[in-house]
């Protein structure tokens, strides 16, 4: 009797596991350096999804207020994850190398960075065609911001003209949230 209960328990937890709905987490992307990265190991805290490009007009702005929130906010309760993209006026031409060894060099980014991807058209990457489709916003240009939250799902997007600053906000709410609920589960 006792094993037929674990067994119909076991079945049960299966089934409501294989009836999840995708989030952003469930993607396996490669980091800048080549390596294959499952996005899970974001999961339970709060992710800032931008496309970077290098030599765009975004970029300093961008870069270096990306670097300040992560050094403000993370990286236990929170990431930007940034991934190059040559897609908007060619302005991210270098190699991955050239990308990683610019940015660490110009803006000490110490957030995670990921290989150069597309993220519009037929050629976009999984992670980014999930964050366009569930947030209703496709990138026009460089440095969109995808907000998500820790179960993966996103929860604000912003076009390059909506400075970090202007969503930071936004971020810390969700970051506080994350922190008190943690508290509570202690």
């Amino acid at each position: 009797m006792v094993a037929a209960l674990v067994a119909a328990w076991l079945l049960l937890a299966a089934a409501a596991c294989a009836q999840r709905e995708q989030d952003f987490y469930d993607f396996k992307v490669v980091n800048i350096r080549g390596k294959l990265v499952s996005l899970e190991k974001y999961r339970g805290s709060v992710s800032l999804v931008v496309n970077v490009a290098s030599e765009c007009g975004f970029t300093d702005q961008h870069y270096r207020a990306l670097q300040q929130l992560q050094r403000d906010l993370g990286p236990h309760h929170f990431n930007v994850l940034a991934f190059p993209c040559n897609q908007f006026g060619q302005q991210e031409p270098d190699s991955n190398k050239e990308i990683e060894s610019f940015v660490r060099r110009t803006y000490s980014v110490s957030f995670p960075m990921f290989s150069k991807i597309a993220v519009i058209g037929t050629g976009a990457h999984p992670a980014f065609k999930y964050l366009t489709q569930t947030s209703g916003k496709e990138p026009t240009w460089n440095f969109w911001k995808y907000l998500v939250s820790p179960d993966g799902k996103v929860v604000g997007a912003w076009d390059p003209t909506m400075s970090v600053e202007e969503i930071r906000p936004h971020i810390t709410e969700l970051v506080r949230k994350l922190i008190l609920k943690k508290r509570e589960d202690l």
